[in-house]
């Protein structure tokens, strides 16, 4: 019962942990970007780095596995590079939530930089800070509330994704199987005291988080 119960939980935290690290990294580099340029088409590469929020999470398992699938250009040089299929692994779980969890990253620090007062980046550069040192000591620091909950935000999204992870990752005990799927299996077969001992922790990790987004804003 305790590895049942604590093995997925702990799978959960470490896949949406790995994933929040990268769409901290990739959120703030197109946040950046995107933020104060006007380019032809950019409203259509928002509209990509958006979808995955509106999408249905088996849509996005279905593209994973195409993209990834054996078939593919790229499952064939992942399986010609390491000698195996991404998929139905952990890492395919960290893909998938890192995915649906990028969004989130990235619309609230875009918005964050934009809110960020202008002068105040401009009289850094009248000092002499070239753009390296106005968005590493003024802009980020200045955003920092937006980032804060976007990382809360985004790790919430991760740790809770079900269908693109069951479909891309599977549900396999003790290694691809996440708290959300350990739900859908332990409801299915009728073990409801570690279904709702999961759904507990997920509640209480969840209004955690929420909890500490609110305490940030304010």
């Amino acid at each position: 019962m305790q590895n049942e119960f604590w093995t997925p939980i702990l799978l959960s935290l470490k896949v949406a942990s790995i994933s929040v690290t990268l769409v901290f990294v990739i959120g703030i580099l197109f946040g950046r970007i995107l933020s104060d340029r006007h380019f032809k088409g950019k409203i259509l590469v928002e509209t990509f780095l958006m979808l995955p929020i509106v999408l249905p999470p088996t849509v996005i398992g279905f593209l994973l596995i195409f993209f990834f699938g054996r078939n593919s250009p790229v499952g064939i040089l992942i399986e010609e590079l390491f000698a195996r299929s991404v998929i139905f692994t952990p890492l395919a779980a960290v893909i998938a939530s890192t995915i649906v969890a990028f969004p989130l990253m990235y619309q609230t620090v875009k918005i964050g930089f934009q809110s960020v007062d202008k002068g105040i980046e401009e009289a850094a550069r009248v000092d002499g800070a070239n753009e390296w040192n106005v968005f590493f000591l003024v802009t980020l620091p200045l955003s920092t509330k937006s980032i804060i909950t976007g990382l809360v935000l985004s790790f919430a999204r991760a740790l809770g994704e079900f269908g693109a992870t069951f479909m891309f990752a599977g549900n396999i005990p003790g290694k691809t199987q996440t708290a959300p799927t350990a739900i859908y299996v332990a409801m299915e077969s009728g073990n409801m005291n570690l279904a709702w001992l999961l759904v507990i922790s997920m509640v209480l990790l969840s209004a955690l988080m929420l909890f500490a987004t609110n305490v940030t804003q304010k």
